[in-house]
């Protein structure tokens, strides 16, 4: 068949159709939907409406952006599978897939510069400030971990995704201001692979060693008279010192 019938009550009876008018007049509910409020929802749909609009055709009726959004926030906040989505909204599995697949880079490349721009030398001192207000950490301008996120085994992958934590995974390398916002992201690398490696493949440790961060300049430490000390991020054991990052001692 062209279209299955279940499919076909798309438009009378799916989860879009039959609920979001309701759910936007009533806050509560249209947050515990999409985990997030109708103006966050509605300043996002702004942003990302140029490249989630698609032409009707002949064939068909195009989705239209806001059904595109809260199938994507469905999958991501509320963890729903293609499967669970495709009976929700009444659209084929490979639909409800290319809609996820094609939102999630439209909310990058739109979101990016305003999310995580690169920082500047001022931004950089203001970090500084807040680790010193808080921590009492002079010349610290950032906290960096990785964090292993579960990932189905791809296929032929062998054991590079496998992790020293017995799952499957990539990892998500990030750097984090005392706010606990993230600075700095790399989210490319196998689970099998160790943080340090990973930093030293990333962007982040690329342009660390030139300082093409544009971190400040070397600066005396509060109440000191000695030679002025670097900027530095911390990280665990797992990571290399160098000239501008700090690790503990081992052990």
């Amino acid at each position: 068949m062209w279209v299955h019938p279940i499919i076909l009550q798309r438009a009378c009876k799916g989860q879009f159709t039959s609920l979001y008018a309701d759910l936007y007049e009533h806050p509560a509910k249209f947050y515990n939907y999409c985990d997030m409020s109708i103006t966050t929802f509605d300043r996002l749909l702004a942003e990302l409406r140029p490249g989630l609009d698609f032409m009707d055709t002949n064939m068909r009726r195009s989705v239209s952006a806001e059904e595109r959004l809260i199938i994507t926030l469905r999958f991501l906040a509320k963890e729903n599978s293609f499967s669970s989505l495709h009976f929700e909204f009444r659209m084929g599995t490979s639909t409800i897939a290319g809609i996820v697949r094609a939102t999630c880079p439209t909310i990058w490349l739109r979101l990016r510069a305003a999310v995580l721009p690169q920082p500047t030398r001022q931004q950089w001192l203001q970090i500084a400030q807040g680790f010193m207000e808080r921590a009492q950490f002079p010349n610290y301008i950032g906290a960096l971990d990785g964090k292993h996120i579960r990932v189905k085994k791809p296929p032929n992958s062998g054991s590079q995704f496998y992790n020293y934590k017995q799952f499957f995974s990539i990892v998500l390398l990030a750097l984090a201001d005392t706010n606990y916002r993230f600075i700095i992201v790399d989210i490319e690398a196998y689970g099998s692979s160790a943080d340090a490696r990973i930093f030293r493949a990333s962007r982040m440790g690329w342009w660390l060693q030139p300082n093409q961060l544009d971190i400040p300049q070397p600066a005396p430490l509060p109440g000191s008279s000695g030679p002025p000390a670097p900027y530095v991020i911390v990280g665990d054991e797992g990571f290399a010192l160098s000239s501008n990052l700090m690790r503990p001692f081992r052990r």
